[in-house]
């Protein structure tokens, strides 16, 4: 259209007609950039079906270890009003009406797990004790006008002005203060416009999530104030502890914390959280999806040296699971044993070729005949029927490993200096990376199991008979029918008057010396007595059980279809190191934007570059103090502001126009 005959004007021009862009799901961008994206549909489904499983899974291990301390706390908050009552006779009484109910809640240093546990709270005690709850944290309340702002404003279900303190409610202009809420609360338990100030009424419960960061001086002067309502508003506070409940008298000078009628209540640790949830979702055949022992090493060291966050392990898992489905094209195999058989019979020529390619497959068919060689190499029938069978023999391993993994462990956990670990988690990595029995350790931990006393034996290895009688697993049966006579022969031996039995029994000096004198002799011809005979048998079954079962994964065919074994991948992902990533993000702008314009070679930065990429490198090649006139020659100011936000220069008045460089070398 052309406009060149009017010599001013404006002309508006309609938009030719576009199709709508699809919005795209998750499921398109796990497909986009799957490898072996001809299964990429049915691989994005397993891989959502698994996790909603194992997050079901999650979510009712989580609700019954919170249930211990909840339940307590419930039963705290919905006792009977009697700290509230007036008229009491004495002076204990009256003295426990003038003081605040304050839980102290004590969850550990796992912050990012605390939001989990007081949502569950501030949901069960609003089902059950009162409707009237209130959270706060230390970062919305760093003034005392503002922790009252908060308060009434998710009492109320109102916005409240802090610079005005006061607030509309009901079209009627009110004051922000505790005299208000207390009008409100009033207002809001009478019943039929009745006023019921002598029946029990619902608390008003204010929760502190994180009790450590509050300014100390806006806390207590808001403990004071709420002090003075007691008589008329039935107030309860829970303070979230995340270290120790000595921070209360570090925070609180006594003139204040008297104010208060303190319970404390202590939270499962986060390393027995972790344990219980490793032992459910990960130590267990009833999901197929397994962490190689350098990724759930990983997992564990975030979580023991960075934040105890069990939350955060559980995000590690979900994502170790879908980085498994997304770059395995075989995971399509990592679902139930009857949907991986069928699965198997659907794979194609290519898929198949992926399977001889896999390391633990070569290894199978290197032990095969050599006509079976040639068989699985060549014939895509025949090595589907075998990996079928392969399959099937994965699943009883599991099913095996497992128990006796846990026999080992109930065996070893309490010997001296844990030889195999004092956690579970460690025997397990430690059979997940090579033969456990070649190790030192386990060499060390059998010889102290050699020493072990009559109870403290019998004792263990009724646990390890307890462990496998739920097992349904044809050859746990077997072995827990020859755990039950080890332990029926040591009963039997009980039965036997040894020569300590006698020795107690006796009394007469002439049998006493006779037994003395046998026992010596027996010590000095090293001849063993019949519970140490029967000792040595029963660890050596227990060593026969772990050479047979728990051989690592690596030992079975097909264990990449269920293994995610990159470490690195999860590192990278999870144990971020930001100053790397900005380096790289700087020097080479390509590698996050993938660009092909700002592709470059030799470290040099391309012109289509931003701003602050061309202005990093020059700031690399500046000495001691940067002229920031010849900068400004050639980029834009924003740019040299981005750089001092980062940290890599900053204003100086050593010289006029300058800034000095704060970082050196190629960082």
């Amino acid at each position: 259209m052309s406009t060149s005959s009017v010599s001013k004007g404006c002309f508006v021009f309609k938009p030719s007609a576009k199709k709508k862009k699809r919005t795209l799901d998750v499921g398109d961008y796990f497909i986009d950039g799957c490898e072996g994206s001809g299964n990429s549909e049915l691989r994005f489904k397993l891989c959502q079906s698994l996790w909603d499983k194992m997050k079901t899974e999650t979510e009712v291990l989580q609700d019954e270890l919170n249930r211990k301390i909840l339940d307590r706390l419930l039963e705290f908050a919905g006792r009977p009003s009697s700290t509230f009552q007036h008229g009491a006779d004495d002076w204990a009484a009256r003295m426990r009406a003038s003081e605040i109910p304050t839980a102290a809640l004590v969850l550990g240093v796992n912050v990012p797990d605390h939001d989990m546990t007081f949502q569950s709270l501030s949901d069960l005690l609003r089902q059950s004790v009162t409707p009237h709850v209130a959270s706060v944290q230390a970062k919305e309340c760093g003034a005392l006008k503002h922790l009252m702002q908060r308060v009434l404003e998710r009492l109320m279900g109102t916005v409240v002005s802090a610079e005005h303190a006061s607030t509309q409610l009901h079209n009627k202009r009110v004051h922000c203060s505790l005299g208000t809420l207390c009008d409100w609360y009033k207002s809001k338990t009478k019943v039929g416009g009745k006023d019921t100030a002598n029946q029990p009424q619902p608390p008003v419960v204010i929760i502190f999530k994180d009790l450590e960061a509050f300014n100390p001086r806006v806390l207590q002067d808001f403990i004071l104030i709420c002090s003075r309502y007691v008589e008329h508003l039935p107030l309860m506070f829970i303070f979230g502890i995340a270290t120790s409940p000595s921070t209360i008298q570090h925070i609180l000078p006594h003139s204040v914390s008297s104010l208060l009628c303190i319970e404390l209540f202590q939270s499962l640790s986060c390393t027995q959280h972790l344990s219980t949830v490793i032992d459910k979702l990960i130590l267990t055949p009833q999901f197929p999806f397994k962490l190689s022992g350098k990724v759930l090493q990983v997992l564990v060291g975030i979580f023991l040296y960075h934040d105890f966050s069990v939350r955060n392990f559980i995000k590690g898992l979900q994502l170790s699971l879908l980085e498994h489905f997304h770059s395995q094209p075989l995971s399509v195999l990592c679902c139930r044993k009857k949907e991986a058989l069928a699965n198997v019979l659907q794979l194609s020529h290519q898929d198949l070729e992926s399977v001889r390619q896999l390391p633990s497959f070569r290894r199978y068919v290197e032990r095969q005949e050599p006509q079976e060689q040639v068989n699985l190499l060549t014939d895509d029938t025949h090595i589907k029927g075998v990996c079928q069978k392969l399959i099937k023999g994965l699943r009883k391993y599991h099913k095996n490993f497992y128990p006796i993994l846990r026999c080992l462990h109930t065996l070893t956990s309490s010997l001296p200096k844990y030889p195999l670990g004092k956690q579970i988690r460690e025997l397990y990595i430690l059979c997940l990376e090579k033969n456990v029995w070649e190790n030192e350790e386990y060499q060390s931990a059998m010889q102290l199991l050699r020493m072990l006393a009559r109870d403290e034996l019998v004792a263990s290895l009724q646990t390890c008979a307890e462990i496998l009688k739920p097992v349904k697993a044809k050859k746990m049966r077997n072995v827990l029918d020859q755990l039950e006579d080890l332990l029926a022969k040591f009963k039997q031996l009980d039965k036997i008057t040894s020569p300590e039995k006698g020795l107690q029994k006796k009394t007469d000096l002439f049998q006493l010396q006779k037994t003395l004198l046998e026992m010596k002799e027996s010590r000095r011809s090293k001849k063993m007595s019949p519970f140490e005979i029967l000792r040595n048998e029963a660890v050596d079954f227990i060593d026969s059980l772990v050479r047979c079962y728990l051989a690592p994964p690596e030992s079975q065919p097909l264990n990449e279809v269920c293994y995610y074994s990159s470490s690195a991948v999860v590192r990278r992902h999870l144990n971020a190191t930001p100053r790397t990533s900005i380096q790289t993000a700087l020097s080479n702008p390509y590698h996050y934007l993938q660009n092909d314009t700002l592709r470059s070679e030799d470290g040099t930065v391309s012109n289509a570059a931003p701003d602050i990429c061309i202005v990093h490198k020059l700031h690399l090649e500046c000495g001691r103090l940067i002229n920031l006139y010849d900068w400004l020659e050639v980029s834009c100011s924003k740019a040299v502001s981005e750089l001092e936000f980062l940290g890599f220069i900053k204003s100086t008045k050593q010289k006029t126009d300058h800034v000095a460089r704060l970082t050196w070398g190629g960082c």
